[in-house]
């Protein structure tokens, strides 16, 4: 007998041929579930970020395995899984090359007003070429700052280095291989936000880094700096945010992720020209996607099976 597996969306065809015919997939609805469908279920297929905790693993007394379609796992209550015996799988490693790319294409457009500049030249407005306009910020010989540096700030401390750029960072720890590898410099996180021409946040979403950057780490950086946030939009303090690119404590800012995802639709960061805001592309690339996919698909079915799982967070 096929497996059931539980899903929160509805997954595409690639991944449904992967899955099948070991699992039999139904996609889950929230509370209105049938509560025999969560009964039978054996592995959750987790797609995007709905909270998932004891209360909702409780209601599924043959859940084996939790495989999540991403690295960041602040969505699922690891505790929780562990308690119960639950394997917990995500996809690390496999997201750092692409992730890294739109950090630098977020600072780039940034810096150099690519999305204003885009937007104007489909105008009516542009007639004449006028070489007064849209001056925008440097980047190759800047200074970066990066905010966390794992596998994916080690792979954006590399493409720095190919724009010549001073490479500065912070992390909970020293990393010293990657300061021989890369060139990079260790600094606290003030002295880091006060020098750096631009600072991507590239740390996962904790207790500890939540509002990692708030209104007094703002106030600490250069008004000509920029803030990238690729990691989650609960590492930024939205409010303060607003508020620094309104008083231009800051140059601008550029997200791939907000918080709440999306931002409601009459939100102030929505209305700024500062802002550059995508929505949540850091590892969308057909490839990335595809080694995702393969990867979260053989947690579950390890999971399923009494296997070890390829990557096992909890």
């Amino acid at each position: 007998m096929p497996h059931s597996v539980l899903t929160n969306t509805q997954l595409s065809a690639e991944i449904l041929e992967m899955l099948t015919p070991q699992c039999t997939v139904t996609v889950w609805q929230g509370d209105a579930t049938d509560p025999a469908i969560l009964a039978e279920t054996e592995g959750f297929f987790v797609y995007g970020h709905p909270k998932i905790a004891g209360p909702l693993m409780d209601r599924m007394p043959n859940l084996r395995v939790i495989s999540n379609f991403g690295v960041g796992v602040d969505h699922i209550h690891l505790g929780d899984a562990k308690t119960r015996g639950i394997a917990v799988g995500n996809t690390p490693r496999l997201v750092d090359g692409a992730t890294a790319d739109l950090t630098f294409a977020l600072l780039m457009a940034a810096a150099r007003n690519l999305i204003i500049g885009d937007r104007y030249a489909r105008s009516a407005e542009f007639t004449v070429y006028d070489p007064n306009l849209l001056h925008g910020y440097e980047v190759h010989g800047a200074t970066i700052g990066i905010v966390g540096m794992g596998n994916i700030g080690q792979q954006v401390a590399r493409r720095a280095r190919g724009f010549d750029m001073t490479v500065l960072y912070h992390n909970r720890k020293r990393n010293e291989a990657a300061e021989a590898e890369l060139g990079a410099t260790y600094l606290p996180l003030d002295d880091l936000l006060q020098q750096a021409d631009f600072v991507t946040l590239n740390v996962p979403l904790t207790a500890e880094t939540r509002h990692l950057i708030g209104r007094e780490q703002l106030r600490r950086m250069r008004p000509t700096a920029f803030l990238i946030n690729v990691a989650r939009g609960g590492v930024v303090d939205h409010n303060a945010l607003v508020e620094a690119l309104q008083e231009g404590w800051i140059a601008g800012a550029a997200l791939d992720v907000t918080e709440p995802e999306p931002l409601p639709r009459d939100h102030p960061l929505l209305r700024m020209d500062n802002v550059v805001i995508a929505p949540h592309l850091g590892s969308a690339t057909r490839q990335t996607r595809y080694n995702m996919a393969r990867r979260a698909v053989d947690n579950l079915l390890a999971g399923l099976e009494g296997r070890p799982l390829p990557n096992r967070i909890a």
